[in-house]
This record gives structure tokens, C-alpha cells and sequence, in this order.
């Protein structure tokens, strides 16, 4: 019982490893009456980032640059106390780590290139104000109200 359920991919075929995880068990303030004081079923996740061999060299500096407010000492820590089981947090807590690590060693998005306002739109919009500079102007005469 002490094997997970299949390797959590972080993304293509870069999956968490398992030897890197680091598990800690505490009791968990969420559901479950008196069972729960008396089960360590909160987990808490650690993953060394900064010293992982797991990730390619460019995904490990982006997801430290990106996760920098969240580490302590290199260390990424997810925590899970959803469930009553210990052995649903720990599943809760691995793909919720995967999916923190596969946001953050993401590519940055494609620059936007700016691009013109075509001719006619400006000249309607011009026009149109035009317009409306002539109504105003017009509601100005001496025999208005």
C-alpha cells in the first residue's frame, strides 16, 4: 500500500521522483469527528527544487524564479487535509504539487505584437466626432433658449 498511483507527470515525460519527495504526517484539522485526533491524516509535501536532478537545467531556474516567494531554503511545500484518509491527501497533495511545478516551469507566453488600427476605423471614428463637434457647436447660437 505504500506504492502511489503511477508516477505524477509534470509535464511531456518529466515526472516527480519519488526518492526526492519528502513526507511529513500531522493530525488534520478538517472532517472526521473523533477519528481524526487520533490519525495523522494532514500531509505535507516537500520537494528539494533547488537541488533536483529530476528537472531539465531551464525548468528548475524558471520554477525558481517564478516560485521564489513560496521556498524556503530551495524547498517547495504543499500541504493536503481535505480527506480523512492519509492515503487521499498524499494523492491530493502529488498531483497538486505536479500541477504547481508544471505551471511554473511553463514557457513564458509568445509576445504580443502590436499591430495598426486599419485607416477606416480612424477616419469614421474622426468623422463621427466631426459630428458631433457640429451638433454641440450648433446648440451655441444667440436665438438657443
Amino acid at each position: 500500500m505504500d506504492d502511489m498511483s503511477g508516477p505524477h507527470l509534470i509535464r511531456g515525460s518529466v515526472a516527480l521522483p519519488e526518492a526526492e519527495l519528502a513526507w511529513r504526517f500531522s493530525r488534520s484539522s478538517g472532517p472526521g469527528g473523533q477519528h481524526v485526533n487520533t490519525t495523522d491524516s494532514q500531509v505535507e509535501l516537500r520537494f528539494d527544487l533547488a537541488n533536483t536532478e529530476a528537472l531539465p537545467e531551464v525548468w528548475k531556474q524558471r520554477a525558481l524564479e517564478r516560485l521564489a516567494d513560496r521556498l524556503v531554503d530551495g524547498v517547495v511545500s504543499v500541504r493536503a487535509s481535505e480527506h480523512r484518509s492519509q492515503w487521499r491527501n498524499r494523492e491530493a497533495a502529488a498531483v497538486r504539487l505536479a500541477a504547481l511545478l508544471a505551471e511554473a516551469t511553463a514557457p513564458p507566453p509568445r509576445p504580443r505584437r502590436p499591430t495598426r488600427i486599419p485607416r477606416g476605423i480612424n477616419e469614421r471614428r474622426l468623422r463621427e466626432k466631426k459630428r458631433r463637434s457640429e451638433t454641440k457647436r450648433g446648440r451655441s447660437g444667440k436665438d438657443w433658449g
